[in-house]
């Protein structure tokens, strides 16, 4: 499913990847792991399309998405990779369900057949309250939780999460990251987390550590 080949990723003179060689397999569930600065979240950016290597090749479920244009690469990741990040990037002018609705409605499907999925999720999220309200009305922590809902809507191939339970609770953090292997489970997608909380590391078997730009296990 997720494979890099020799990739570099420069910014200027600054070499913040080097020589990154990766192969994941279809459903892998992993953690990704490194110290500030070490290039772990340039290598989640990279494997999401929102970046392109200085040198080296992504492939993603066999199509090398460093090739592809601004449009294609929009259209691909839209209908394959979820994001998650630790700042929930909810559009304040809409209500949380319209937000969660959005990559329904950007790939042409039918809203009706994912009703039940949203509200299956937003009752074990404990936010299915907030949907008819604004982002600006609810808790960070619930806009954190209706953001994960909306990356989770259609079922995506490859889920990459970058602290996402970083403003989250204890209580709220389990539940979330059930959430995440549970689903990622029974949609056969690749899981890679972002973490500095050792507690949630260690609900992975898998993990990847990377230090000063580079695969170290």
């Amino acid at each position: 499913m997720i494979t890099l080949k020799n990739v570099d990723k420069n910014f200027g003179k600054v070499e913040v990847l080097k020589n990154i060689n990766l192969s994941l397999p279809d459903g892998n569930h992993c953690t990704l792991v490194g110290g500030s600065g070490s290039g772990k979240s340039t290598l989640l950016y990279l494997l999401g399309g929102l970046d392109k290597p200085t040198n080296g090749t992504v492939l993603i479920d066999r199509e090398n998405i460093s090739e592809l244009g601004d449009e294609s690469l929009a259209e691909f990741r839209n209908k394959k990779i979820g994001f998650i990040f630790q700042f929930h990037f909810l559009l304040p002018s809409i209500t949380c369900l319209e937000n969660i609705e959005l990559p329904v409605k950007i790939a042409n499907k039918n809203i009706d057949e994912y009703k039940e999925l949203i509200d299956m999720l937003s009752k074990f999220l404990g936010v299915e309250h907030c949907l008819s309200k604004y982002p600006y009305q609810i808790s960070g922590g619930e806009q954190q939780r209706i953001n994960i809902i909306r990356a989770l809507i259609l079922k995506p191939k490859i889920l990459l999460c970058d602290e996402p339970t970083g403003n989250l609770d204890s209580k709220n953090t389990d539940k979330v990251i059930s959430l995440l292997k549970e689903l990622a489970t029974q949609f056969r997608s690749n899981l890679i987390v972002v973490t500095h909380d050792n507690k949630v590391a260690s609900r992975f078997e898998h993990k990847i550590t990377i230090e000063d730009g580079r695969l170290i296990s």
